[in-house]
């Protein structure tokens, strides 16, 4: 999701006490597919190198957009990309390209869709080298940040880490990986915990 690109201000500055009785971030609202993805994956560490490129991928999709936009669409997109296979995105060519491109249910970007065959084949250099999950995570030395913001106004767009980790992306043959995305990416993957003090999913990252 994120916090960092999405912030009407509906959402409020603290968190929301929903009808179970939990307190949640505001960002979600009360939209339901939101809510579960908040509770079951924002800021969970995630560990498995596909699944990161998976995520990596779909934020590069959401530059431009909101990321409800990008969930809603979560299911056309990994039927579209088999699965974020990197090994198999790797090899399309312009003939996949264009079947994309002609595809409703995704985001139909040719600089994105080219851009996912580019991060796809730099993955697989960084994989085979050292692992992708390896590779991130040593941004953070291995365990996630822990910032304990008490407001949305708490949370940055991006910080100096995001900005190295961006930088490095690029210069491997990533692309749609700004400062920005990658802090929102970091977030999303918990290799930052900006999941607001009062809210419940706090402890559980």
């Amino acid at each position: 999701m994120p916090p960092a690109r999405e912030q009407p201000a509906s959402w409020g500055d603290n968190v929301i006490l929903h009808e179970d009785g939990l307190a949640r971030c505001p960002w979600p609202g009360r939209d339901p597919l939101y809510v579960a993805y908040h509770d079951e994956e924002w800021g969970k560490p995630e560990r498995d190198s596909r699944a990161l490129f998976e995520k990596l991928v779909l934020d590069g999709f959401q530059a431009g957009l909101s990321w409800i936009t990008i969930l809603r669409k979560r299911n056309a997109f990994r039927e579209a990309f088999e699965r974020f296979e990197p090994a198999t995105i790797a090899g399309f060519d312009d003939q996949r390209v264009h079947d994309l491109m002609q595809n409703v249910g995704i985001v139909r970007n040719r600089a994105k869709i080219e851009g996912a065959v580019l991060s796809a084949r730099a993955w697989l250099e960084i994989e085979a080298r050292e692992g992708f999950s390896n590779y991130l995570w040593g941004f953070v030395d291995g365990a996630p940040i822990d910032n304990r913001p008490r407001r949305i106004s708490d949370i940055p767009t991006q910080n100096a880490i995001s900005a190295r980790l961006a930088r490095d992306l690029k210069a491997r043959g990533f692309k749609f990986c700004g400062p920005t995305i990658i802090y929102a990416f970091m977030q999303a993957v918990g290799m930052v915990n900006d999941h607001l003090v009062d809210c419940h999913r706090r402890a559980h990252g």
